[in-house]
């Protein structure tokens, strides 16, 4: 068994590891950092949670120090991308950690904060750019950024950028860069446009796949529970209270449905925030790491934190809308079982959901296990004010119009649209009955 040791890494990288506690590297490590060490191009296929941060990042820092040179002014000597503003804050943070006796500079480029700073960052140069491609391309079209001194390029979670829509922000920043170049490349899935855009990028690539294309951990326990869409809430609420969770991470489809999930949730009494692309930089940089440091232990989050968590600790994964691209299944539920843990990942699915639901197993190669409605949550919150169950209606033969539950009819589906869908169920009831006695009074 080989251990950091083994690479040959200078002094200060070696302390900083072993203040880090590193002492055997992952697969992904151990077989990606001595080719990327030799200076060859690599592509990396492991699924979240397996280390490709230090992967790369390691052998970098090793380049680094064995070649020290002022950065050129507005210039970066390795610039490393990725798909959201949390998984670049990341990697930053671990080149500033493995690199921490080193005299190194680095610099984050993303959007959703004011670009002065970042330009003034710039302006007489740094070792590492980190930036998501959106930004990347604002500085380089205002004149802050040149891209002719780049000697390595990392793409971090290549698949997801691809999803994102950056695959021509991506090959405008490439046509930028140096032919002679280093390239890294990595990612948890390979579809054929990944594949294509990795041959255009890369020169004769070492290919290291740790793990099959579109697995998922191991150690997650996946289940499935099909559920109708209205019961989705009271659903998530009771799990959470049945289950003993360290930290738990919704995921939804959509940015209003993870704040409404999150009211829902207020509601039953279960504290939770939500982070998604409608939130300010400082204000999804608070929430997480009230997540990560324990003040919050439930979060709500859209596709968009899909890869930019990276929290230990992450127990349950649940997926409160089931992705209608199966490979986001993947990468949400590695957000659990990290570095070594076990993890559970429950996905809800309703009857328009089932299509996505067979496409990921298809993708993954195995059927989720159902949930026996046995054992799931069953039991309405205690929320839900008993008052609000369906009353008598008035004796058949009067015309609803006319009676008086009409207005409370009104009124009780007003008080479901406002106070969220836990009350839809009895409202289904109530509407139910009165068709019924509507239906009576016309006979």
């Amino acid at each position: 068994m080989i251990s950091f040791d083994d690479f040959g890494f200078a002094e200060p990288i070696k302390r900083a590891l072993d203040e880090e506690k590193y002492q055997t590297p992952t697969a992904i490590q151990g077989e990606t950092i001595p080719i990327a060490l030799s200076g060859r191009d690599v592509i990396g296929i492991a699924q979240t949670g397996t280390g490709k941060t230090a992967a790369f990042a390691l052998p970098i820092l090793q380049r680094l120090s064995a070649e020290p040179r002022a950065p050129q002014r507005k210039s970066c000597r390795v610039l490393v991308l990725s798909p959201t503003r949390e998984l670049s804050g990341q990697i930053l943070d671990a080149f500033r950690a493995y690199g921490r006796h080193l005299r190194i500079s680095a610099a984050l480029a993303i959007g959703g904060v004011p670009m002065g700073r970042q330009v003034r960052a710039l302006l007489n140069g740094v070792d590492v750019l980190v930036a998501t491609p959106g930004r990347l391309i604002d500085l380089v079209r205002g004149n802050a950024l040149r891209l002719g001194d780049v000697e390595i390029l990392v793409l971090d979670e290549a698949d997801r950028m691809l999803d994102m829509g950056f695959i021509r922000v991506i090959r405008t920043i490439v046509a930028k860069l140096p032919s002679r170049r280093q390239t890294l490349f990595f990612s948890a899935t390979m579809p054929r446009a990944i594949v294509t855009l990795a041959e255009e990028m890369l020169n004769s690539p070492v290919e290291v796949a740790v793990t099959p294309a579109a697995t998922t951990a191991e150690r997650i326990e996946q289940q499935v529970i099909h559920v109708d869409r209205a019961a989705k809430p009271l659903m998530l609420a009771d799990l959470l209270k049945r289950t003993p969770i360290e930290r738990a991470l919704v995921f939804t489809r959509t940015k209003h449905g993870a704040d409404r999930v999150v009211r829902g949730l207020a509601r039953t009494g279960i504290a939770a925030e939500a982070i998604h692309g409608n939130k300010s930089q400082s204000q999804r940089e608070r929430t997480l790491a009230a997540f990560r440091g324990g003040a919050v232990r439930t979060l709500v989050a859209t596709d968009i934190a899909a890869r930019g968590i990276d929290v230990d600790g992450v127990s349950l994964v649940v997926n409160f809308d089931l992705p209608n691209v199966p490979e986001t299944y993947v990468h949400r539920i590695g957000r659990t079982a990290r570095a070594g843990a076990d993890g559970v990942a429950i996905s809800f699915c309703d009857g328009e959901e089932r299509a996505f639901l067979r496409d990921i197993e298809k993708l993954i190669r195995m059927t989720i296990p159902a949930m026996d409605r046995r054992t799931a949550p069953q039991r309405q919150s205690a929320a839900v004010d008993e008052s609000w169950k369906p009353q008598p209606q008035p004796a058949a033969g009067k015309h609803p119009r006319h009676s008086k539950g009409r207005p409370a009819q009104r009124d009780r589906r007003n008080r479901a649209r406002t106070d969220g869908p836990e009350y839809a169920i009895a409202d289904v009831a109530f509407m139910r009955r009165g068709n019924e006695q509507r239906r009576d009074g016309r006979r």
